[in-house]
């Protein structure tokens, strides 16, 4: 009896495909995804390259995924390790030990196995390094959900305090373990911009799903703090979704921000959850909604930030040149956006405080390209774009913008080398926004579709 690639169904869900869509993208029946997912049928080689991009996978990934599988075949099993145990990586002390977890452990848990094979592919050390921690304290952390290698930089003590939360949330999860949940979630917002999405995603959802399964579990004067956390963690799960461009993924978390920020009574969080589903709006060119939605974040009641009124107060600025302001008009609001951020103050809030007056510029300069101002808008790019001060994604997602500004600007050959150098980091960074962006320029540029520059742009961008 054929075995069922139950990798193969689950890295289909994870890209956001039924089967049905699936069939539909490779043009075969349904029933022929269906029976590559239960083993009776192939992928033919000519259709295997389209199946791994649009499961994010790399050939070589699909073909691991399409060999029938057991239990020394699962991501993350080592030949080291036996036949039924995995080296799962995890950070005592600052150095990366091996635990050896048998496959009964792993087969009883809820991870994922792709988070364990990923974080298995960057583990070093031995089996004989594990000693320090218990079989009950590796099964506590695999039953609710969070890998041990899913928790870098953690001392052996605070491995056995998660661990001991996790079995018995009521007894012992505490502001301690909630102050470790929130400084991880912390180092992966201030590292995504190189790390990218795909690498981000899996810890964040690991430490989402711990959370959301023991809110209902811990002291009741926890419980509105965790919900905070969390808010916090679903509105950055929404981001990294927002840039792999899974808009559905993206409304999902974004609504689960604010329900959980709600029952925190964090007005503040339920309005920055507005502004960001104002900038989604932006990308799927839906202006009006845009507008609206960056009007609702400005309502006195949430309290924000100067910094994120400013934002919202730009958001709505290029909303109405998208629905035909002209850039003279809006330019009071641009001012308004400035003169915000110029009053912000330390106010212990950490919403938005990534927002400076080089993004600001960034965004105004999109809003003066939007408003028909392409010149304009390169001149505030040359000024303020610099590789030093933006993160690799971030300086390749506005170099895509500045590519568009170019083209739009008469500047061809300038706007396709620009926009080479944007796809080189979108690859690296793994942002699907930048390459959405990337092929508008290229719409931009069908006038020059003849010239050699824009030729090597066009292939790159369709690699």
């Amino acid at each position: 009896m054929a075995k069922k690639r139950t990798g193969l169904a689950r890295a289909r869900k994870a890209a956001g495909h039924t089967q049905e869509r699936l069939a539909q993208a490779l043009e075969v029946d349904t029933s022929t995804v269906a029976r590559w997912e239960s083993g009776d049928l192939e992928p033919l080689p000519h259709r295997r390259a389209k199946l791994a991009r649009l499961l994010r996978l790399t050939v070589r990934d699909l073909e691991l995924l399409l060999q029938p599988e057991s239990s020394a075949s699962v991501a993350g099993f080592s030949p080291q390790a036996g036949p039924s145990q995995m080296l799962l990586p995890v950070v005592i002390e600052g150095r990366t030990v091996l635990l050896s977890l048998d496959a009964q452990t792993i087969a009883a848990s809820t991870i994922d196995p792709d988070v364990i094979g990923a974080a298995a592919t960057n583990g070093a050390g031995t089996a004989a390094q594990s000693d320090g921690m218990s079989p009950l304290d590796r099964r506590s952390l695999l039953k609710h959900g969070l890998a041990a290698a899913a928790l870098p930089a953690l001392g052996l003590d605070e491995l056995h305090q998660i661990a001991a939360a996790l079995a018995d949330a009521r007894r012992y999860f505490d502001h301690s373990v909630l102050d470790y949940f929130r400084r991880q979630l912390a180092d992966c917002k201030a590292d995504d911009g190189r790390r990218g999405p795909r690498r981000t995603l899996p810890l964040v959802l690991g430490l989402l799903g711990a959370i959301e399964e023991h809110a209902s579990e811990v002291k009741p004067g926890l419980r509105r703090e965790l919900l905070a956390a969390g808010a916090e963690g679903a509105e950055f799960a929404a981001w990294l979704h927002r840039d792999l461009r899974d808009f559905g993924r993206t409304l999902y978390w974004y609504d689960r921000a604010s329900e959980w920020a709600q029952e925190a009574d964090d007005s503040a969080m339920q309005g920055y959850v507005l502004l960001k589903k104002a900038q989604l709006a932006f990308d799927q060119r839906e202006p009006l909604r845009m507008l609206t939605l960056s009007e609702a974040a400005q309502r006195k009641d949430w309290s924000l930030p100067k910094r994120v009124q400013a934002e919202a107060v730009q958001q709505q600025a290029r909303a109405e040149v998208m629905l035909g302001a002209t850039a003279e008009a809006v330019r009071p609001q641009l001012e308004q956006a400035r003169d915000l951020l110029d009053q912000q103050t330390d106010d212990g809030s950490t919403l938005g405080a990534h927002y400076n007056h080089r993004l600001l510029t960034m965004q105004t300069a999109i809003c003066y390209t939007e408003a028909g101002a392409p010149r304009r808008s390169v001149e505030l790019y040359t000024q303020t774009l610099n590789e030093q001060t933006f993160s690799k994604r971030d300086f390749g997602f506005f170099q895509s913008f500045l590519a568009g500004s170019l083209a739009l600007a008469g500047e061809p050959d300038q706007a396709a080398a620009t926009g080479l150098q944007s796809v080189r980091r979108a690859s690296a960074t793994g942002s699907d926004r930048t390459k959405q962006q990337l092929v508008r320029v290229v719409g931009y540029l069908k006038p020059w579709q003849h010239r050699p520059a824009v030729q090597e742009l066009r292939q790159a961008v369709a690699a």
